[in-house]
């Protein structure tokens, strides 16, 4: 079982940047293939960015392409969502997940999930 707390969200102005931390702690975070989500209230949780277990691949959502960047640092047990370019449609909670096996643009087949971290852009 792995706990994922995330940090570093807050408030922005259009074109600006933000990185996202995720700490996982309990079972060590290179052990799961790990994603990062968004929700806005009334809307479905949308993917954005996933990465293998060691880091070797990733993927992102075509909404983001070009402007964010998800990393990973398996010897802190950190995932990272660098974004930038942000725009006011990015507004969002942003929620990091892990998964035991290959990373999936699908939330359901995460088992663990963070809080959460809100991110505002303002225009």
């Amino acid at each position: 079982q792995v706990q994922l707390v995330e940090s570093g969200g807050g408030l922005v102005q259009a074109g600006g940047s933000l990185r996202l931390s995720c700490a996982a702690s309990g079972r060590t975070s290179s052990s799961y293939a790990m994603g990062w989500f968004r929700q806005v209230p009334g809307k479905e949780r949308e993917f954005v960015a996933a990465i293998s277990k060691n880091g070797g691949s990733t993927d992102h959502a075509d909404s983001v392409k070009g402007r964010f960047t998800i990393s990973r640092d398996n010897a802190k047990n950190t995932v990272y969502l660098q974004m930038n370019s942000l725009k006011p449609e990015d507004t969002a909670v942003y929620y990091c997940a892990a998964r035991s096996v290959s990373a999936s643009r699908l939330s359901r087949h995460y088992d663990y999930w963070g809080q959460g971290t809100q991110v505002t852009v303002s225009s």
